[in-house]
């Protein structure tokens, strides 16, 4: 059977866990805030006969926020997910999802107890067929409708106590950069363009590396079940001292349109990537959600950005220092922190002095400034795929300094960080719950592993043998065709230079005893005495 004609019926197959989850966009499900779906496998509310879990209330942290946001009441994230609901499902053991139907990360199997380590690795050591699987599954979810949850196009208060729904469908792309929309959108304080700007639920403080954590898991979660893949993981960008967008060939990420520069060239497939909540502005200015309609095509111009804004791309030594910095949070825990790794890692302090800087994008914000196109505008980033490529290799310093430091827990802000960035704040958008201390930690407790991380051993299996015993596999029938071929050629070649040989030894025995010519002669007048061999 085809790829593609398999990425079709597995399509059709594999249950979903994003939210909104389809099942809890009824009236009935929003009048009554209780989103606890029946899961399929034993007809109970949360797989409770099945002991996956329960209905459970929600209780939210009522620890104060920083001062960024002085506003309350006013934008349906403020205590997620209370103005949708107080009711979700509580999972018990290694069971997760929003009806408790799911292997939390990490597990596997119809009891979720087969436990296992993925491996990210870096995208140029990927075989040949394993690009084209990652590029076919990114087109794959980019094309496929969800049928199982939806993103929400209203806020609360138009939705009339929850009486008219205003939902939409959308693909399983898509989800994931509607989300990453949503979860930094500014607040909509009422009346034509009047918004917070200073109000990012995954940016700009603590929450940023456990959040994004949260998001890339999801989605290599929910490609697995969109393809039946379940080795699949997303691959890294290792971008240190990179001069170029090297990913940007057509091979992988598409590469520039020799047409417009600001495009995707026409023989990839991204080229034909069309863009959603991409136009912020716009929805402010009319008071509205992006609804996940198409804007456009993908834009992309790498390097053609302001280089006073990115003089460069980071170095392995900008790596370095952010690693060096012992805080993973100072200060006020915004972009103005110094000597915060979190705060150097995003972008806004120094790599070098660890001291917040302004009008210059670096580290993370960086890569997203340089690729001068959809990349760059922080609500609509996640439309390019090199952002997953982007921020696998950032979860990946985030792990090096986990790992480095081991900072227990309690070195997470449990208080007073912006809203939404404190340790027991649930993470916006994401039903099932997830609040942002429980992702302090490392991947090994999450079930993933990069590559270059590994030990020298392990490296080298996953990067360099690994790859090639997958081609091998590949191509084995062709192989053991060519070998059969080539060992019938010879055999053949063999066989006539056998039946030449014993033909030629008969003639010369059958003449031997007749052979009377000198085969050595010396004359006597060289004085030598005369040599005669006879066969």
């Amino acid at each position: 059977m085809s790829l593609p004609l398999l990425l079709f019926f597995f399509q059709f197959l594999s249950p979903s866990l994003q939210q909104f989850p389809r099942p809890c966009t009824t009236p009935d499900v929003l009048r009554s805030k209780r989103c606890c779906p029946v899961w399929p496998g034993d007809g109970s509310v949360c797989g409770s006969l099945s002991g996956r879990g329960f209905c459970q209330d929600v209780t939210v942290s009522d620890l104060p926020n920083g001062p960024q946001y002085p506003h309350s009441g006013l934008d349906d994230r403020e205590q997620w997910p209370l103005v949708f609901y107080n009711q979700t499902c509580q999972c018990a053991g290694n069971y997760m999802g929003f009806d408790c139907g799911e292997c939390k990360f990490g597990y596997f199997g119809a009891n979720c107890g087969e436990r296992r380590e993925s491996v990210r690795k870096n995208i140029f050591q990927l075989s040949v067929s394993e690009r084209q699987r990652f590029i076919s599954y990114l087109n794959l979810a980019k094309t496929t409708v969800s049928p199982d949850y939806m993103i929400v196009t209203g806020v609360y208060s138009q939705m009339n106590n929850g009486s008219t729904p205003m939902f939409t469908n959308i693909s399983v792309y898509d989800l994931f950069v509607w989300m990453h929309y949503y979860v930094s959108r500014d607040a909509l304080l009422g009346g034509p363009g009047n918004v917070w700007a200073d109000i990012d639920f995954a940016h700009e403080s603590a929450a940023f590396l456990p959040w994004h954590r949260v998001y890339l898991l999801f989605w290599e979660h929910e490609i697995r079940k969109l393809t039946g893949d379940f080795n699949f993981t997303i691959p890294y960008w290792d971008w240190r001292d990179a001069q170029d967008c090297q990913v940007c060939t057509d091979e992988l990420m598409g590469a520039r349109s020799p047409l417009n520069p600001n495009l995707i060239s026409p023989s990839s497939v991204f080229s034909s990537w069309k863009v959603i909540c991409s136009q912020p502005e716009d929805y402010n200015q009319r008071e509205v959600l992006c609804d996940g309609s198409p804007e456009g095509p993908l834009l992309r111009n790498p390097g053609n950005h302001d280089p006073n804004r990115v003089p460069r791309l980071p170095t392995s030594a900008d790596v370095e220092s952010v690693l060096s910095l012992t805080e993973y949070e100072t200060g006020l825990m915004d972009r103005s922190a110094n000597m915060s790794f979190r705060n150097a890692l995003e972008g806004f302090a120094s790599p070098e002095t660890g001291l917040a800087v302004t009008g210059q994008s670096l580290m993370h914000n960086s890569l997203h400034v340089f690729m001068n196109g959809s990349m760059s505008s922080v609500q609509g980033s996640a439309n390019d795929p090199i952002f997953l490529l982007h921020h696998a290799f950032i979860d990946s310093i985030f792990e090096q300094w986990l790992r480095r430091h081991q900072p227990p827990r309690t070195h997470y802000p449990t208080a007073n960080a912006p809203i939404g960035h404190n340790d027991g704040f649930y993470m916006v958008p994401f039903i099932p719950l997830y609040r942002n201390g429980d992702y302090f930690l490392s991947t090994k407790a999450l079930g993933y592993e990069y590559a270059y991380l590994q030990d020298p051993s392990q490296r080298f299996v996953q990067e360099f043998l690994t790859p090639y015993l997958e081609q091998a596999q590949q191509i084995w029938r062709w192989l053991l065709a060519a070998g059969l071929l080539g060992a019938a050629v010879a055999g053949i070649i063999a066989t006539i230079i056998t039946v030449a040989c014993r033909r030629r030894l008969k003639r010369r025995k059958s003449s031997a005893y007749g052979e009377r010519q000198p085969l050595l002669n010396s004359s006597e007048e060289e004085g030598s005495t005369s040599y005669q061999t006879t066969l």
